[in-house]
Parts: structure tokens; sequence; C-alpha cells
């Protein structure tokens, strides 16, 4: 039976549900957490400004080992933030026929792929995108740095279009590549949903949303990459229309936005929610929007369609070019087109259903991108590889 050690910084819902499911193949599995700081739940997430800890498992059905990090200022924000000098001696102690790295922009996992090239076939997942590429000699000398980075591994599991695009742009060759959607879990998502519907129409009562109002959702983090002052425009561009925002979350941009909308009746505030209301949070909204100023995917956008919601996003959002298929699932819009989303939201006012039917249409294509999807990817890659892609062609000219 294979092997497989993989390495990332800590348990998050949106890997672990497939690291558990693969768990469950003809693989043995043992993921090695860098952040050893995150060991009790806890972590600090820099956009909500405190510690967070989500309230559904993430530590059942799977082998892990949570290795000493002995950064000075342990952190996800900077590259020094991971270091563990015993990760590379663990997984050798392991002995794995084949690792996973997740994330290469710490100095640990970094150093895992130099330290393993050539010695075992090496998995690559990440999610960056060229969207938000710096200008100048500092974009060059990015590109000249990743493509170095990324000589260290045989295969990548790219999420979507952009992210493909972005590293066959750093010398990824084709061949290397596996497609490996970015996920959600769909079951928890969409089941039961009637019981979701109806804890959100008593959450829309409970705010005080006119009944037949059309409810716009914001979900996330208030801070300056999510762009939530846009709500705010959008919200003055439509007074005149039976239109309610409802803005979710936290961050430190909260107390800044509820000013900018202190004039503004048609947006409502409702606090941070766990994973476990998510599902009836989504349902809130006849539409969720997502107006980033950067994004490399944007989960929300998955989180949303699985829940039967149409989607608005910028055309900054890496996973737009997968998911959003214009006026069927929903509508892209540029930054400044306050104008643009006006007249989509008014015309979904006027046309229930075309938004039913795009809500069903939302449904339907994120099925495509599950965790069954990424299980089926690294499965049928680690059955397929022996050696890395360079000796093989090397073997293959010789023969």
């Amino acid at each position: 039976m294979k092997k497989l050690a993989i390495v990332t910084t800590h348990p998050v819902q949106y890997n672990v549900p497939w690291i558990t499911r693969l768990a469950q193949r003809d693989i043995t599995i043992k993921v090695f957490y860098t952040y050893e700081q995150s060991s009790s739940g806890n972590v600090y997430d820099s956009g909500f400004g405190k510690d967070i800890k989500w309230d559904i498992p993430l530590l059942d059905g799977y082998d892990y080992e949570f290795v000493p990090n002995t950064a000075k200022k342990p952190g996800l924000e900077r590259f020094m933030g991971i270091v563990n000098p015993s990760l590379i001696r663990k997984i050798e102690d392991w002995d794995p026929d084949q690792v996973l790295v997740i994330g290469w922009n710490y100095h640990s996992h970094l150093k895992v792929m130099r330290h393993f090239n050539r010695r075992v076939p090496i998995y690559f997942r990440g999610d960056s995108v060229l969207l938000h590429e710096k200008t100048g000699w500092r974009k060059l000398a990015r590109r000249l740095f990743l493509t170095w980075v990324y000589r260290h591994i045989d295969y990548v599991f790219y999420v979507g279009a952009n992210n493909k695009s972005y590293f066959l742009r750093h010398g990824v060759r084709r061949e290397q590549l596996v497609f490996s959607p970015q996920a959600i879990d769909l079951d928890r998502f969409s089941q039961p949903d009637e019981v979701y519907k109806k804890q959100a129409e008593q959450w829309k009562k409970d705010l005080g949303i006119p009944a037949g109002n059309l409810t716009v959702l914001f979900a996330g983090k208030m801070i300056k990459v999510k762009n939530p002052a846009f709500l705010v425009d959008l919200a003055k561009a439509t007074r005149d229309l039976p239109i309610s925002f409802v803005m979710v979350g936290d961050g430190v941009l909260r107390d800044e936005v509820r000013d900018l909308a202190t004039e503004t009746p048609n947006i409502l505030f409702v606090d941070f929610q766990n994973q476990s209301v998510m599902p009836s949070v989504y349902r809130i909204g006849d539409v969720y929007i997502m107006p980033s100023l950067s994004e490399t995917w944007g989960m929300g956008i998955n989180e949303a369609m699985a829940c039967g919601v149409p989607v608005m996003a910028s055309d900054q959002v890496g996973c737009a070019v997968d998911l959003v298929l214009e006026n069927k699932t929903g509508m892209t819009f540029g930054l400044n087109e306050v104008e643009k989303c006006t007249a989509f939201l008014r015309h979904l006012k006027e046309d229930p259903e075309h938004l039913a039917e795009m809500g069903n249409c939302a449904s339907a294509l994120i099925q495509f991108f599950s965790f069954s999807h990424i299980v089926d990817s690294v499965h049928r890659t680690m059955a397929a590889a022996v050696v890395e892609p360079r000796r093989r062609h090397l073997l293959n000219a010789a023969l």
C-alpha cells in the first residue's frame, strides 16, 4: 500500500474532508501540520483580527502530527513564520512513497520540496493566479523565483483555469498538470435544504426584511481586499428598488462600513457566524455577491452555489472564469460597475423565474467541483507516478 505524506500548515475546513476520504482508499496517509500553534483549534486570523476556532470537527478520520514550530514569530502571514527543524526527519522516519505539499511560501514547506526532490514524487497544490501580479522588475524577479521553486515538483494539482495559467507561466509543463478542483463539502451545504431554508426565512423576518424584497448577501471579512464598501455604493444606487442588503461578518473595516451605511437603511449587518450555521446564512440571500479587489479563488462562491444561490463576482475573483456563467449561474462585473450590478438586480427582481433558474444552474454546476473529484485526481496520479516527469523523459529518450 502506497504511503502519502501531506505537508500543510493547519487543519482547514476545505482540505480535511477530502483528506479523510483519501484515507479511506488503498493509501496510507499522514498529515504533518507545520503550524504547531494551531493544535488547540484556534488560529489567529489577521482579517478578523482575532483567534478563530471552527465549530466543525477537523481532526477526525486520518493520521496526523503537529510538528514543533520554532519560528521567532510564528504565524501564517510570513515566510519565516513556519520553521520546523524536525520536519524532514519526521517525514523520513515515516518513510513515504510520495509527498504532497500544500503551499510553498513557508520556510519549512520549501525546504521539504527541495529535500525530497528526485527522491520521491513530489506533488503540489496551491491556488495562486496571475490576476494580481506586481508590475515592473518585481514581476520579472518573482516569475524567475517561482520558476525555480516549481522545478522541485513532479505534478501540480491545479484548481481552475486561472490557476492553470499561473503554473504554465511559471515553467510547469502541461503533462505535469492535473485538474483537482477547488471544492467544499457539498453535502453539508446542500442538505437538509428545507431546514436551512426555514432557518433563513426566520432570520430574514428577525432582521425586518420586507416580504417580497430581493435580498443580496455579502458574507466574509470586512477588510480592504474584500471591498465591502462596494455594497454601500450598490445599496445607495438601488435605494428606490425593493432590494435589501445583508452584510455578514467582522473585520477591521466593520465600523467604517457601518458609518458609511448610516443613511442607507436597506443595508443590514449580522455578526460573524461560524461554519455550522453558514448553510442557513447563504440562504438568506436571493443573490450572493463577492466584490473583492483580489481573490485567488473565492470559496464563498462555491458555498453559495451549493445552496442554490446565484452569484455576482468581481472580475478580480479567481474562480469567476470557472463558476460564473453569465446570466446562467450569475454575473461578473468590474470594480467600478455599480450601474451594471444595479441593472442585473433590477432584472432579477422583475423576473423571478430567471432568478430561480440561475439558482438551479448554480447548484448543478458546482457538483463538478467536489471532494470526490479531488480524491480521484490524487489517487489516479499516485497510482501512475513512479518516476518524476523529467527523469521519465530522459529514460524514454534513452530507450
